[in-house]
């Protein structure tokens, strides 16, 4: 799936029938407000959206698959520039600015900033401006051009954005934001092509710029999505993405996205929740490499170790162990499987004899380090907050949410699952067990995501779990297409009147939606089919 990301001529594609008209009145605003602001008419849109993740929660770090699939909500980034110089040596003013606005200003105020001519625009981490996002995406983008070509001069830029994935809520508003940025700045200096792995790769290690050790479902599952169709991502040995079309079965698999209102935004939150798994995972990589002898291969992770490296090195015929006596490493024919079943045996053994968790001094200890040479390694880039480290549990959760997704990807591809009347039940107890593991063994739920999967469970859903980081966010449910209003209608009841009584109807749809595959990353005009006003967007049937 390394195709050029597509540019279109018409909205319709992109979104659910029912979406497009308010999407259109959406559209036009924005280059209304473009035109407004900048007294000029915006020359093209970046566009990529959130996603919902349906099982493989907090293994994509670890570089295991992951099952998500794109949404309709999205950030969409109207830009206007020069036009590429056509001559050899490009021509771009001395001052290189970017004007950056976005369409409500009370909430995130407009800024500037002037792009150097060597090095990055800088990004105050500990500062959360929604600003970030771009300058992220910036940057990564520039990096890329400027190794391309090393005469490269960046062009000037304005840019209006309009976000409607909700920040904090789980869906990846700041992966979604970070895509389309790096499109934007990509497409306005000339790159007419963009291919989609090439965006991911370069989004993933971009938005680690803000402060999260980010693995990379969420920039996949923004660029790589197809419309209809769940997306298969893994990231060992590299990269790669795959569409899995769902079953054709009656009743039709219908997933629901709740929103638990509980905001857990993971880039202010880091240190104590997403970072910090990131770090579990990789020590308890670290930690069961050196019980069982055998170096842990350098690799895409965020801390260049992971849990899937150590599973590769246990099964390499390369590796032989250095403990006296050697300990008998795993046969590099074993079924796949199989492995992920030994180690979480070995992880039992060997990590979860210390059901209070590690200390610093116990890991340091361990791995021959010393206290402040263990946190120069892995606790600095991105600083974690914890006095014991449970690492035991955390590989437990990797290992077996591993193994749940193979088990729904190989009944959503069993030629056999439209007439099987187990498959949705069966799908939805995989999603029930990933939601226990992430409450009692990742710990990354809340008591609102809990209350409002017990809810729906009750009401009819097959199955129940958090999407996203956790901590708060949203839920994603799959739901017999039957019983839709009745779940609906429970949370209604049981949470969100419970929780607010005076509940706008306009908020209710928001917390709620009937969520369908929708389309990743795209890239809108060049040139726009305006009207002869030449202020009114023409959206193209077809």
């Amino acid at each position: 799936m390394n195709e050029p990301v597509p540019v279109t001529s018409s909205i319709d594609s992109l979104y659910p029938d029912a979406n497009i008209p308010p999407q259109k009145k959406r559209w036009q605003n924005l280059l209304d407000r473009f035109q407004e602001k900048y007294d000029s008419q915006a020359t093209f849109v970046a566009r990529s959206p959130g996603r919902v993740n349906l099982i493989g929660e907090h293994v994509d770090y670890s570089l295991y698959e992951v099952l998500p699939m794109a949404i309709a909500a999205d950030v969409l980034i109207a830009v206007s520039a020069p036009s590429p110089s056509t001559d050899s040596e490009p021509q771009r003013s001395d001052a290189t600015t970017i004007s950056m606005h976005n369409i409500d200003p009370q909430k995130h105020p407009p800024s500037q900033c002037t792009i150097p001519s060597t090095g990055s625009v800088p990004i105050d981490a500990s500062k959360h401006e929604w600003t970030n996002y771009f300058k992220a995406g910036l940057n990564g983008a520039l990096s890329v051009l400027r190794k391309e070509s090393p005469s490269f001069a960046p062009c000037s830029m304005n840019i209006l954005v309009d976000g409607t994935v909700p920040a904090g809520g789980g869906l990846s508003s700041s992966a979604a934001f970070v895509c389309a940025s790096a499109l934007a700045v990509l497409r306005a200096n000339g790159r007419e092509t963009v291919r989609k792995k090439d965006l991911v790769e370069l989004a993933i290690v971009s938005e680690r710029a803000v402060g999260v050790n980010s693995g990379g479902m969420d920039q996949s599952a923004s660029v790589f999505s197809v419309k209809g169709d769940a997306l298969s991502v893994s990231f060992s040995p590299e990269l790669h993405a795959e569409a899995i079309p769902f079953p054709k079965v009656d009743p039709p698999i219908t997933f629901m996205i709740a929103q638990s209102f509980v905001t857990s935004n993971k880039h202010v939150t880091a240190p104590r929740c997403y970072n910090l798994r990131v770090v579990e995972c990789t020590l308890a990589a670290e930690m069961l490499a050196h019980s069982l002898g055998i170096s842990l291969p350098d690799d895409s992770s965020p801390l260049t170790h992971s849990l899937r490296g150590l599973q590769h090195a246990f099964f390499s015929s390369d590796q032989k162990s250095t403990k006296t006596p050697p300990i008998s490493l795993g046969d590099p024919k074993t079924p796949y499987k199989q492995q992920l079943e030994t180690m979480l045996s070995l992880t039992a053994e060997l990590l979860e004899n210390n059901s209070g968790g590690y200390t610093r001094e116990e890991i340091a200890s361990t791995l021959s380090l010393s206290v402040p040479a263990l946190e120069e390694k892995y606790m600095t880039t991105f600083p974690v907050h914890a006095v014991r480290f449970q690492l035991g549990k955390r590989a437990r959760h990797v290992f077996s949410e591993a193994l749940r997704v193979i088990a729904f990807k190989d009944l959503l591809l069993d030629p056999a699952s439209p007439s099987n009347p187990d498959l949705l039940p069966r799908l939805g107890a995989l999603m029930t067990e990933t939601q226990d593991s992430c409450r009692d063994v990742y710990e990354c739920s809340c008591p609102e995501i809990d209350q409002l999967c017990a809810i729906a469970r009750e009401a009819g859903a097959y199955g129940s779990r958090l999407t996203g980081a956790g901590w708060g966010g949203c839920t994603v449910h799959l739901v017999p297409k039957d019983k839709v209003d009745a779940v609906r209608e429970a949370w209604v009841e049981k949470y969100y009147r419970a929780m607010e009584p005076d509940i706008s109807q306009e908020k209710l749809e928001e917390a709620i939606i009937v969520s369908e595959p929708g389309q990743g990353s795209v890239v809108y005009g060049l040139p726009f089919p305006f009207s002869s006003l030449g202020t009114r967007l023409t959206f193209c049937a077809g």
